[in-house]
């Protein structure tokens, strides 16, 4: 399995997505900044399955719409 960068998600956000994508049956795996490029980076990375990006960006799209910029 190839994967790619879905994106960069507030660790709530992430796991709203995350519980989405496992109930659609994507793959995916994250991760989050070491103990000191947390000083410079923000939130956790969310990759997936390359041949379900676009399901999992609709996925990423309709959390975020719902709940709201964060």
């Amino acid at each position: 399995m190839d994967t790619v960068h879905l994106g960069r998600f507030s660790r709530e956000r992430a796991n709203e997505i995350a519980e989405a994508l496992e109930e659609a049956g994507i793959e995916w795996w994250f991760k989050e900044p070491g103990y000191f490029s947390q000083l410079w980076e923000y939130g956790v990375r969310l990759f997936v399955d390359s041949a379900r990006l676009d399901d999992a960006r609709s996925i990423a799209t309709e959390i975020d719409s719902r709940l709201g910029p964060g």
